[in-house]
């Protein structure tokens, strides 16, 4: 087998991106197909998403017994983490772990950007450029992950800040130091629901920008006990199956019971236990949570209450809880002392609804009414999430044909896996895919062992290329609507599940909402039918 430092640059597969799905595919195809592999990573490590995601508070609000691989069951034995929700390092630890486990890292080329990706049609190979070399291969594997492009808006006057700012999801890898610092976060979604209880923390003073209200549950976040890590591991199986059956791929059932089932005492007792344990565990409570909107309105007023009781502020109380669309209608954020981080004296919260941002300028940030004078600006502003990361990569296809220009009024796929006009290009966890919708590790491994089978039965059947057909990618985008149409999820107009958060990018719901196991039985009839949903050539 070639290596990297055989300067060969010829590769059956190219995989971009060293995060969960990148490491796994490596694995698949190298080790269990024995093809001819090249990882190309833009970081100078393993981690992917978990590599630039340093900011303050940065965790995972999955569950770390099901933020994991299952696929190998020594793997399971041999790892323990430390705590219900795993940080950023320890997430890193893990990944590097598996790394060296799986002796991953002599097929991975790390600084390296991919800066364009063409199909040759007259050989059918891929060539791909990075910032610092050209290469070649049959198949080209996406794992660029689905909130991996930041999103810095453009703000008249930022160039002219004179002192430093930074995005949540670029920190810098020696970190940034708060003491004695002003600070202004623009942003409250999941990273900065994260990040400001602990830059409240160290910074003299923080001012929190919010547009959005947002709910938030507690995470309830402790160390793992001995017992339970040795429950665990002893029944690794149980915890497989059960993430396996669930929509989310989360390690908890959702009810059955519904909202309309049960009394108000009842109901509000149920909320209370589920806010004292914590987590995304409160949104399984009840089964019509995510579908029916009276049923949600329980959920919401039982949350916004919660606010209001923690924040001693009224004011910023009310601006807190002005929340307008449904609970879990965007990814529910789970918290460490969020609102707690409210009652304290050197924090001070704007709402950008009824005073807007005017501009940036050397000394802060001026808006309609006020000015505030910082010495570091941190933006919490999120992702061109889902199609940003594959845009990024200027990739060509048929005839020229252009991914910008073909995903203009919104991504088109078939199962989130493939791109007409693009063969032999997979995208794992692309848009059309429930990726974001689920507990990742579990969409990944799915994902990445549904192209291995494919890539095997190419070989076996000696077909060169594969591709989607047009009109099953139309249907497919259809497919996705209808399920997503059947809960609320689409009525949040400003959700980054829609793209919202960008200007001027196309109001697609990109995510499929109907739960990983119905997912996982399309793609396996797809298998099963030989690939024949597919343009085999």
């Amino acid at each position: 087998m070639n290596h990297i430092n055989s300067y060969t640059k010829e590769y059956d597969a190219i995989i971009v991106g060293a995060g969960f799905s990148g490491l796994y595919q490596l694995i698949c195809l190298r080790d269990q197909l024995g093809l001819n592999c090249l990882v190309l990573e833009t970081g100078d490590d393993v981690g992917g998403t978990w590599y630039w995601n340093r900011y303050p508070g940065a965790r995972c609000d999955t569950e770390s017994h099901a933020y994991s691989y299952y696929f190998s069951d020594e793997l399971l034995k041999e790892w323990t983490w430390s705590e219900r929700y795993p940080g950023h390092e320890e997430i890193r630890k893990y990944m590097n772990f598996v790394a060296s486990k799986f002796n991953l890292k002599k097929d991975i080329l790390f600084k390296q950007k991919v800066t364009s990706a063409k199909f040759i049609e007259d050989i059918n190979n891929w060539n791909v450029t990075t910032d610092k070399n050209n290469f070649k291969c049959k198949f080209l594997i996406t794992a660029v992950g689905c909130l991996s492009n930041t999103n810095i808006p453009k703000i008249k006057g930022l160039e002219d800040f004179e002192g430093s700012f930074y995005h949540t999801g670029n920190w810098p890898k020696d970190g940034v130091s708060f003491t004695n610092k002003t600070v202004g976060q623009i942003g409250t979604g999941s990273t900065g629901i994260q990040a400001v209880p602990v830059i409240a923390a160290k910074a003299k003073h923080l001012t929190v920008f919010q547009r959005t209200a947002n709910y938030s549950i507690p995470a309830r976040n402790k160390p793992l006990t001995e017992e339970f890590k040795k429950q665990v591991k002893e029944n690794f199986q149980y915890y497989k199956d059960l993430i396996k059956r669930t929509p989310n791929a989360h390690p908890f059932e959702i009810s059955d019971r519904l909202v309309s089932d049960v009394n108000s005492v009842e109901m509000n007792n149920i909320y209370e236990k589920a806010w004292e344990k914590g987590g995304l565990q409160f949104r399984a409570v009840f089964n019509d949570l995510v579908t029916n909107l009276e049923a949600n309105n329980t959920a919401s007023d039982f949350i916004k209450n919660k606010i209001n009781k923690i924040v001693v502020n009224k004011k910023f109380a009310s601006i807190l809880s002005d929340i307008d669309h449904p609970y879990a209608g965007k990814r529910p954020p789970i918290d460490s002392n969020y609102f707690e981080t409210y009652n304290r004296d050197n924090v001070n919260l704007i709402d950008l609804r009824r005073d807007p941002i005017k501009c940036i300028n050397k000394n802060g940030i001026e808006t309609e009414k006020n000015h505030v004078d910082l010495d570091i600006i941190v933006f919490a502003t999120g992702y061109d999430a889902m199609t940003g990361p594959l845009l990024n990569m200027n990739i060509f296809g048929k005839n020229n044909l252009k991914l910008k220009n073909v995903w203009k009024e919104g991504p088109k796929t078939f199962l989130g896996l493939q791109i007409p006009g693009f063969p032999n290009l997979f995208t794992i966890t692309g848009p059309g895919s429930p990726s974001v919708l689920t507990n990742m590790p579990m969409a990944i491994e799915q994902h990445v062992e549904w192209i291995r089978d494919c890539i095997s039965f190419m070989i076996k059947k000696e077909y060169t290329t594969i591709e989607a057909r047009s009109n099953l990618a139309k249907k497919w985008g259809q497919e996705v609507n209808r399920v997503a149409n059947k809960t609320l999820l689409p009525t949040v107009k400003h959700s980054w599940y829609l793209g919202a958060n960008i200007p001027g990018k196309p109001r697609v719901f990109m995510p499929y909402a109907g739960g990983l196991p119905r997912y996982s039985k399309i793609c396996d009839d797809v298998k099963k039918n030989n690939f024949e949903d597919f343009i085999l050539a």
